[in-house]
């Protein structure tokens, strides 16, 4: 029963938290459209939407009918959860007003770099991959875990490129984040 309650919670919290986060992208995304902002990647979007619906669903079934408990790691993966979450929070802060779930660029826009884009190109994509993986590994859901990463990687292997192509073309994205990888940050120079 502990495990349905720290399940039920866990979904519920991600839930809301992502409806204020759909929230603040409307906000922005009407912001940066009034200043002429563009937006790219329209027909993959929906995919990735449908992937992150389906997340839930096959979390909730996997917990429901096979519902193998709390992993013995329990303590570890909250961790990482929650330093995840910190993140996702520093990346939208730094973000600020450009922050959104889709590929909206505004010409001639000064490229962020602060906050964790000092250290890497993509915090907020790197912290949906530990996510995906986490939150499911709490609940011992070994298929969702592995079939998201998997379903992630290959949005992620069409959404970074066509991001990072708009920026190239709207922006000085090339010149800012040439020292920068796109998911860990680099150890030596």
């Amino acid at each position: 029963m502990k495990d349905i309650i720290s399940f039920l919670i866990l979904v519920g919290f991600i839930g809301l938290q992502r409806i204020v986060e759909l929230r603040i992208a409307n906000r922005n995304e009407k912001w940066m459209k009034k200043r002429g902002a563009i937006e790219f990647g329209e027909k993959h979007y929906r995919y990735m939407v449908t992937m992150h619906s389906l997340f839930f669903i096959f979390l909730s079934c996997e917990k429901i009918f096979m519902n193998l408990g709390l992993s013995p790691l329990w303590g570890i993966l909250i961790i990482v959860f929650l330093i995840a979450q910190l993140l996702r929070i520093w990346a939208i802060a730094s973000l600020g007003r450009f922050w959104n779930t889709k590929i909206i660029v505004l010409r001639n826009a000064n490229v962020i770099r602060k906050g964790p884009y000092r250290f890497i190109r993509h915090p907020n994509y790197f912290v949906v991959a530990v996510e995906l993986a986490v939150v499911p590994l709490l609940f011992n859901a070994y298929f969702t875990a592995s079939l998201f990463t998997i379903l992630n990687i290959i949005v992620l292997r069409i959404r970074i490129p066509e991001e990072e192509q708009a920026l190239r073309e709207l922006t000085e994205y090339e010149g800012t984040f040439q020292d920068c990888n796109r998911f860990l940050p680099k150890v030596v120079k």
